[in-house]
């Protein structure tokens, strides 16, 4: 079965989903097109009703959400609870800022007046991970929905669950039949969708080789595409760098959410002057993490999503170290049940080894000893990702000269703080292309339609 709710906490089955069937997904393709013809007609107005109610459910209904999200893919339960929130942020955001974001642009010709307006293209399909299982529901549902477009999602197969509870929200939010619409279907079907004529867009938040896949399934159908995949970021740490500062970062970037982020802190490089006192203080201050039950407040660290998962990282560690690199600490399966890791540190590691090019999509840190800015530069370049990153220093001016120097679609300067709505999210290279919250996100799957008026003789 595709989707099933595992507790990575335990590793017991909870619950089994069966798929669509073909003609099932058929009919709410059908009914999503259909509630298309009038959702694109209403106002801003009567669009945000729906959608802050969605926002104040959530808010309301907080802990409750959390709840499924920990017992799916065990995250802690108080950075469950946080992402919940930042959902109904979201939503609440696009509510009140949607029509001020998608107003006609006036233009300026030489005769005449012109002016640029948005319209909704229709049914957009959009496929979500399960490492913010509401989060990354919120960041299309909000700028999408409140555009005017409805949307078709396939959620991850390990958090039905959460998807199931996000569809309901908008129902009990007010939303018309096939506003929004949870697909319980295979990776075959996801390509009938994009196939299908009543689709007129595609998102995906995912991985390298899904972006491929459905990024050329989307193309080869002329569907405007959105790509949000993996990263690599660089927590660059400069020889100016409050180190009390910065190891409190280092541990948050590299283990919030159990290191299951697409831009978290992967590769630590630190100029030699503070290398040796910030890794002390690093290796420290993760060994100090303890696995725990993560409904638990005090549990420090949680499980990973699934066996599979934990499976893979041991696998990436194992290749890592057989092409030279040391594991400073860690490196192995925590002894207790369900799907847990120590949180490791490799170090050592050589352009022409694999985890150098790597994503590492948990607890795993590697650490890079450089011998001045220059070098931290280049090596944070070096890399075929391009979603963040991040730059500790005590000299803002000179955080922001790095920033400006390191190919990414996201810096930081002294945080890793993303968690805001008004900020575009996205990236470059390998990491994908455009963007989704702030201004830029309700861009990307509108028509962008010139209007012109002028008393012109034709030419003859």
């Amino acid at each position: 079965m595709a989707y099933q709710s595992f507790n990575p906490a335990t590793g017991k089955l909870v619950k089994n989903f069966e798929d669509l069937t073909d003609k099932q997904l058929d009919a709410k393709i059908a009914t999503a097109a259909i509630c298309f013809e009038s959702w694109k007609q209403k106002t801003y107005a009567e669009r945000a009703v729906i959608v802050a109610k969605a926002a104040d459910i959530l808010h309301a209904k907080a802990d409750e959400f959390a709840q499924i999200m920990t017992l799916e893919m065990g995250k802690r339960i108080s950075e469950a609870r946080g992402e919940v929130e930042f959902s109904s942020d979201i939503l609440a955001y696009y509510a009140k800022n949607a029509e001020r974001f998608l107003a006609p642009t006036k233009l300026n010709p030489s005769i005449g007046e012109a002016h640029m307006e948005s319209s909704p293209i229709g049914v957009v399909f959009c496929v979500e991970p399960w490492n913010f299982p509401y989060y990354q529901l919120a960041r299309v549902a909000g700028p999408h929905l409140m555009a005017g477009n409805v949307l078709v999602v396939k959620h991850a197969g390990c958090v039905p669950q959460c998807a199931i509870a996000f569809e309901q929200l908008l129902l009990d939010a007010g939303a018309p039949a096939g506003l929004y619409t949870n697909l319980l279907i295979s990776h075959a079907q996801s390509d009938i969708v994009i196939d299908d004529p009543r689709v007129k867009g595609v998102a995906l938040t995912g991985s390298v080789p899904a972006g491929r896949d459905i990024a050329a399934r989307a193309g080869k159908n002329l569907k405007p595409s959105s790509m949000e995949l993996g990263g690599s970021d660089a927590f660059i740490v400069l020889e100016d760098a409050d180190l009390d500062h910065t190891v409190k970062w280092a541990v948050w970037g590299r283990m919030y959410n159990t290191g299951q982020t697409c831009c978290a802190a992967k590769r630590f490089i630190v100029v030699d002057k503070l290398a040796d006192e910030f890794l002390e203080r690093f290796s420290a201050a993760l060994s100090a993490l303890k696995a725990g039950d993560p409904t638990d407040e005090k549990t420090t660290m949680g499980p990973l999503s699934s066996e599979g998962a934990l499976l893979q990282l041991l696998e990436q560690v194992k290749q890592a170290e057989a092409h030279g690199a040391k594991v400073l600490i860690g490196g192995k399966r925590i002894d207790r049940p369900g799907s847990y890791m120590a949180p490791t540190i490799l170090t050592d590691i050589k352009p022409e080894n694999p985890a150098f090019r790597d994503e590492f999509f948990g607890p795993v840190a590697m650490f890079f000893r450089v011998k001045d800015e220059e070098a931290a530069i280049a090596l944070a370049n070096d890399s075929d990702f391009g979603l963040g990153g991040s730059v500790f220093t005590k000299d803002s001016a000179r955080g922001k000269r790095v920033a400006s120097r390191i190919d990414t679609g996201m810096m930081f300067i002294n945080n890793i703080s993303w968690s805001d709505a008004e900020l575009p999210f996205g990236g470059v290279k390998d990491s994908g292309y455009g963007r989704e919250l702030g201004d830029m996100g309700i861009q990307q799957f509108v028509n962008k339609k010139l209007v012109r008026t002028a008393v012109l003789e034709a030419p003859l």
